[in-house]
């Protein structure tokens, strides 16, 4: 039953995802709505909120949120404490995922997702503070996800976040930004020519020169490019 409570739940936060305020109802209306007992709900809601879908806020409410990545970097942080092995392991997964990422967007993208790339590339281009520029580097290769149309690749990016952050507060914080926009404008313009091999190739080539960053400042081995 709570199992079932979840799913239902989830259709409820896709929902207020996609326009609505952000909150669920409050537990009593819940448990009313679905015809279960308030000890369901309580279940389901503390299952969805330690899978990072939920935040429930006592005294206030349940709210909606984007935090997919959290159990995911927990138990990163526990299987490989060493933070320089973690990020290395990061950028091989990144350089097997990403330019596959970017060649399914050279052949998917649309209009909107588009401009929203080029909108993002242009506020990096614009930063100034660091974490700004890390959190727009970040949101390129998001967007990048999204315009692949491949839901789960979005999650995929999403559940990395958090290294991904780290990763980019060492290498960019030493490399500084412009190097990262420019790779990511080759990229862009390969998207938008519907290059699916070029826009491949671009991406391998932007990680694999972050991988060579990130072994370079951590003294590790860098990735290797798959072939």
């Amino acid at each position: 039953m709570v199992t079932d409570v979840c799913q239902r739940l989830a259709t409820e936060i896709r929902a207020e995802r996609n326009g609505g305020d952000g909150w669920l109802p409050p537990e009593r209306q819940l448990a009313e709505q679905l015809g279960v007992s308030r000890t369901v709900i309580r279940e389901a809601t503390k299952r969805l909120e330690l899978q990072g879908l939920i935040e429930v806020q006592h005294g206030i409410g349940i709210k909606v949120v984007d935090k997919l990545h959290k159990p995911l970097n927990g138990s990163l942080a526990l299987l490989i404490p060493d933070t320089a092995d973690r990020l290395r392991q990061l950028l091989e997964v990144r350089l097997l995922v990403e330019p596959e990422v970017a060649r399914l967007a050279a052949e998917r993208v649309n209009p909107a997702a588009l401009r929203a790339l080029k909108q993002v590339q242009a506020r990096l281009a614009a930063a100034t503070d660091l974490e700004e520029a890390i959190e727009l580097d970040l949101e390129f290769h998001r967007q990048l996800a999204r315009a692949s149309g491949n839901e789960v690749l979005v999650l995929l990016l999403e559940s990395l976040g958090d290294l991904g952050r780290q990763s980019r507060s060492v290498t960019v914080s030493t490399t500084g930004s412009a190097r990262a926009h420019e790779q990511h404008e080759a990229v862009l313009a390969a998207v938008a020519a519907g290059d699916a091999d070029r826009a491949h190739a671009a991406m391998q080539f932007h990680i694999h020169e972050a991988a060579a960053d990130l072994a370079r400042l951590l003294k590790q081995p860098a990735a290797k490019a798959t072939r």
